[in-house]
């Protein structure tokens, strides 16, 4: 999802999202307002940043920024498979496959992420699922990564 479809998301969860200033963190929640940290230099940054804020919203209760507390620290990584799951999703791996996208590179720009947000997302992935996942007609490895296309035999 880009940064302006993220922004309707919010926006249809009652979220009202601003740029701020913002000098510690990257993005902020604060009970339906999201604060995105205004000097983030590209909107597909942006994206990744909001997916997690409303990977929060959607998961997360409290104050979590002490990530030294285990609790806050699983409710941190409940955000963000939410978000990584908004935002590129298992399906969105087998779209880009379809599209033609080879490298890492080449999915995080059809996915619009930075190669850093999918290399961390297909890490979550793989401490969820394991070594693979069959999804539909697909099986996605993620070590290495790929994406099969299952051909049936009669």
């Amino acid at each position: 999802m880009t940064y302006e479809q993220l922004l309707t998301t919010a926006d249809q969860k009652g979220l009202l999202v601003k740029e701020k200033p913002l000098v510690q963190h990257d993005g902020l929640l604060s009970g339906r307002r999201i604060a995105i940290r205004r000097n983030i230099e590209t909107q597909v940054e942006k994206s990744c940043v909001l997916a997690e804020e409303i990977g929060h919203h959607c998961t997360s209760s409290g104050d979590i920024l002490d990530q030294t507390d285990i609790m806050n620290r699983k409710q941190e990584y409940r955000a963000r498979f939410y978000g990584y799951n908004l935002k590129i999703g298992l399906t969105g791996l087998i779209r880009a496959y379809e599209a033609g996208c080879r490298s890492i590179f080449e999915m995080a720009e059809y996915l619009d992420a930075t190669e850093e947000y999918l290399k961390e997302a297909l890490l979550c992935y793989k401490s969820k699922y394991g070594i693979c996942i069959a999804v539909d007609n697909y099986i996605i490895y993620f070590e290495p990564f790929a994406v099969i296309k299952m051909i049936a035999v009669d």
